[in-house]
């Protein structure tokens, strides 16, 4: 499949206390596992960040970084920035703080691509708030509506989601979208790497 994939960093992680991209999970910034799943099934991985320089210093020099020109506007407002960029027919969104999503199940999710039918926009997993907006794929082509409905001044991932034509994936662990947002979401993952202190590992 033609894919690419945007990912975000570098919010304000104003829950966890610390930037969430660089926690250490297996010894590696957090960042650094998503990026090397998305290798694995993309075409081309980029980072949206305002931090270009913060993320080079862990990240390969083939990923593609994205200056977000306007931080801290929310995901979507930075999902359109990168949609700029894409030559793709899909892009893969994805989170950096993805602590147990596996390249087994992504590359199942790949494999059901090519049976979506073309009206669809998206294909995403749900959860018992909606759509699960930054772990999916979006047709590249859908960068002409979100930017009319940015142009709305609406900044609602899901309400948008709910305009167009979404087709929900299967997923078969739940345990792979965990987020994790808290001190006691990384602690209750079973990591044992201490919080603090990774800002320059």
């Amino acid at each position: 499949m033609n894919i690419e994939t945007l990912i975000l960093a570098g919010g304000k992680s104003s829950r966890m206390g610390q930037d969430k991209a660089l926690l250490k999970i297996n010894n590696k910034p957090l960042l650094l596992n998503i990026y090397s799943i998305a290798k694995e099934i993309s075409n081309r991985v980029s980072l949206i960040t305002y931090n270009v320089e913060k993320y080079k210093k862990i990240l390969p020099s083939d990923v593609v970084f994205i200056s977000d020109s306007q931080p801290f506007q929310g995901a979507l407002m930075a999902f359109a920035q990168g949609l700029k960029y894409v030559n793709s027919e899909w892009v893969f969104l994805l989170a950096c703080d993805l602590p147990c999503l596996t390249l087994k199940e992504v590359k199942l999710w790949v494999s059901q691509l090519s049976q979506i039918p073309s009206e669809v926009m998206a294909f995403l997993p749900q959860n018992e708030k909606g759509w699960d907006c930054l772990c999916g794929f979006y047709r590249s082509s859908c960068y002409s509506s979100l930017n009319n409905y940015l142009q709305t001044n609406n900044r609602s991932f899901q309400r948008w989601l709910n305009e167009e034509k979404v087709r929900p994936i299967q997923v078969e662990n739940q345990q792979v979208l965990f987020n994790c947002n808290t001190v006691q979401d990384y602690q209750s993952i079973g990591f044992s790497e201490k919080l603090g202190g990774n800002e320059e590992n």
